[in-house]
């Protein structure tokens, strides 16, 4: 399903949200092969965007905005859509956190809960990947819109956003 789609001329990009313009510029300067693409229906949350694109939800790499306490900088963890975040985990790696409201989340990224990207941020946050990402071939990352999405594969994460790939997600239940 993940195909690349040719670099976009300014036409086409101009029709697209703000947010998903900014991604997609993102994506070519860092040379990124594929584009974002817009789904008809939004994909706010891991399991409405593998539906929609046919993918195990552990395919959708979710981008998730905490509060660092000692500085309010953005810190952006970025992990499979079927695992659950370790605040203590992530507090290891960067100081102790809390929740981002929606108005923090828009004010230091640009976009809005629902649309984060990984890249293209108003202002660059401190970023964690989390290894189980990994363990997929492709994954999917919003593209700056409740609507928008892009594959990549997990390790082109490291390169577009220059973060370490780490343990941040409490142990998968066992069924």
């Amino acid at each position: 399903m993940a195909e690349a789609i040719q670099t976009m001329c300014g036409a086409e990009l101009k029709a697209l949200p703000e947010g998903v313009q900014r991604v997609a510029a993102a994506l070519q300067a860092q040379g990124h092969p594929h584009m974002p693409r817009m789904l008809d229906d939004a994909a706010r949350t891991a399991q409405q965007a593998a539906d929609l694109l046919g993918i195990l939800v552990g395919q959708v790499a979710k981008s998730i905005i905490f509060r660092r306490k000692s500085d309010d900088a953005a810190v952006l963890v970025i992990t499979s859509g079927d695992r659950r975040v370790d605040e203590k985990k992530v507090e290891a790696h960067v100081g102790k956190i809390g929740r981002a409201d929606a108005e923090f989340v828009k004010l230091r990224t640009g976009f809005s809960i629902g649309g984060v990207s990984p890249v293209a941020h108003a202002t660059p946050p401190v970023t964690l990947i989390d290894r189980d990402l990994l363990r997929f071939d492709v994954v999917w990352a919003a593209a700056g819109h409740p609507h928008g999405v892009f594959p990549l594969h997990p390790s082109d994460l490291e390169r577009l956003t220059g973060a370490p790939v780490v343990d941040v997600v409490q142990e998968p239940a066992i069924a």
